[in-house]
């Protein structure tokens, strides 16, 4: 796909500040540091549209990006981060709720899971909100720069084995690094932004 203007749009926290109109969003979830901010550059080409950080937890609110008046990216603080106070996860945590039960316009979740890594108890308690609500959903198997090119089917067959042992969920490799990924993401999604 060929982009020629994504932009920031806003940061919203409750309903009255999501974007007002029919746009189709899809919408990024995972825990802190998983690599959101970095997915959605690297499928922009962009270096910096979304503020990505070394320290997680930076996203607190929802953020939504116009990719050419075609769809939004939609960025969701991640989960699991201990440092943020428990009063400030209970506030995130509900209106990442609220977002995903009351928005009418979410075409597709982009689940990022780390690649090295067994999936987390978080993890699977958002995979079990998605199964729940039977929201369309692809599973990114992300960092796959980190370990060799060589192992990243095996270890994307094994993240699927132990979180969809039914296989009925697409899972994909993906590297901000290593963009030789980006081609099979945009085929999947691209199905969505259409529809």
């Amino acid at each position: 796909m060929i982009i020629k203007n994504p932009r920031f749009e806003i940061s919203a926290v409750k309903p009255s500040q999501y974007p007002n109109n029919n746009l189709p969003q899809i919408v990024l979830v995972g825990k802190s540091n998983v690599g959101k901010s970095s997915f959605i550059n690297t499928m922009l080409n962009r270096k910096k549209l979304a503020r990505t950080s070394s320290e997680p937890g930076k996203t607190r609110q929802i953020n939504f990006y116009n990719i050419d008046d075609i769809f939004y990216f939609v960025d969701l603080p991640g989960y699991g981060y201990s440092k943020m106070s428990k009063q400030e996860q209970i506030k995130v945590g509900n209106f990442i709720e609220e977002y995903l039960a009351t928005c009418q316009k979410i075409s597709l979740i982009v689940f990022l899971i780390d690649i090295r890594h067994s999936p987390t108890s978080n993890d699977k308690l958002m995979y079990d909100y998605i199964i729940h609500t039977n929201s369309p959903c692809l599973v990114i198997a992300n960092k796959a720069d980190k370990i060799a090119i060589t192992k990243v089917d095996e270890a994307v067959y094994n993240l699927q084995s132990a979180l969809n042992p039914l296989k009925d969920l697409t899972f994909l490799p993906f590297s901000a690094e290593r963009k030789i990924y980006n081609d099979a993401v945009w085929d999947f999604i691209s199905d969505y932004i259409q529809a």
